[in-house]
């Protein structure tokens, strides 16, 4: 497997004493000749792109994708204060450096979160495009925060098919929206208080096709550490089949200071089993307004999803 272990606490403490810890990694899968994934893993930006195009293209327009994101100055200087709006600038020259490399004919998803501070408190700053995926286990809840953009989630919200059939809808790898082709490459983005005990997981669809909601809520909730559940979480995949390059990042958040500015104990997972489980799609409110952002400390970049031509893959 192609991954690197680094599951340690941040150096940084972005709020009055929160500490990330994460793990991540990425594998080629066992059907695909490439990886197009690639990924950034760095406090505080989180994401995944899933590169499409094939021959190589995908693995261009990902690894394009992730290297605009390192170039923000905030990774640099250890200032929050990165915004919604600072974030779509670095996506806008993303998407026009992909189609200059590659003729607009290779894009890439782009989904993760970056922790921000405002009024000294700390938040999760969920951007999306395509259909990679970031999903959030809250105080015993989980849920997929991003939306989907695609042509499966475009039905399902229509009340055209149902979840379930959009997992084997032959149109399931069409996207509605990605970074270096087609019209709509315009983000999705949510702001979300970080909560004691939150941990976040940021995908590509390698993942989520091949395991189940379920599936995944009872890998985070269960094993401990986040490299661990990275792990655990790509095994599963290739377990399932394997079909695509699989990329995952695990964050967690402990120390969460309170309105007073002390610290919380963090909760214990509890088990899968039960009925503390709730996949319902949340209704975030969508970022209008600036958001801070913070410092960061090493950028992993991998290669990325192979899909087809276009929007599809």
């Amino acid at each position: 497997m192609n991954h690197h272990p680094a599951s340690v606490p941040s150096t940084t403490e972005p709020g009055p004493g929160l500490s990330l810890t994460y793990g991540y990694g990425t594998d080629r899968g066992l059907r695909r000749e490439l990886n197009e994934d690639s990924y950034i893993a760095s406090d505080p930006v989180f994401a995944v792109a899933d590169g499409m195009g094939g021959h190589e293209a995908g693995e261009i327009a990902s690894g394009l994708c992730v290297r605009a994101l390192a170039a923000m100055p905030q990774l640099a200087t250890g200032e929050r204060s990165i915004t919604a709006s600072v974030l779509q600038q670095y996506l806008v020259r993303a998407d026009s450096s992909i189609r200059e490399a590659t003729g607009a004919r290779a894009g890439t998803t782009l989904t993760g979160a970056v922790v921000v501070e405002q009024m000294g408190m700390p938040y999760w700053l969920v951007m999306n495009i395509g259909d990679s995926r970031t999903y959030r286990l809250s105080q015993g809840r989980f849920e997929q925060i991003s939306v989907d953009h695609s042509e499966v989630q475009e039905l399902v919200d229509a009340g055209e098919i149902t979840a379930q059939e959009a997992t084997v809808h032959p149109r399931r790898h069409v996207v509605t929206r990605a970074l270096g082709t087609g019209d709509e490459t315009e983000a999705d983005y949510w702001l979300l208080p970080v909560e004691e005990g939150d941990r976040l997981l940021v995908c590509s669809d390698g993942l989520t096709g091949e395991l189940g909601d379920e599936e995944i809520f009872g890998i985070l909730s269960t094993v401990a550490q986040p490299q661990d559940a990275v792990d655990a979480l790509i095994q599963a995949a290739l377990r399932s089949g394997g079909r695509d390059n699989v990329t995952a990042i695990v964050v967690d958040a402990r120390n969460v200071a309170n309105d007073d500015g002390s610290g919380t104990t963090a909760p214990r997972y509890g088990s899968a089993e039960g009925d503390e489980v709730t996949l319902p799609r949340p209704q975030a409110t969508a970022v209008t307004q600036p958001l801070p952002g913070q410092d960061a400390a090493g950028t992993e970049e991998n290669d990325g999803t192979s899909r087809d031509a276009g929007a599809g893959r």
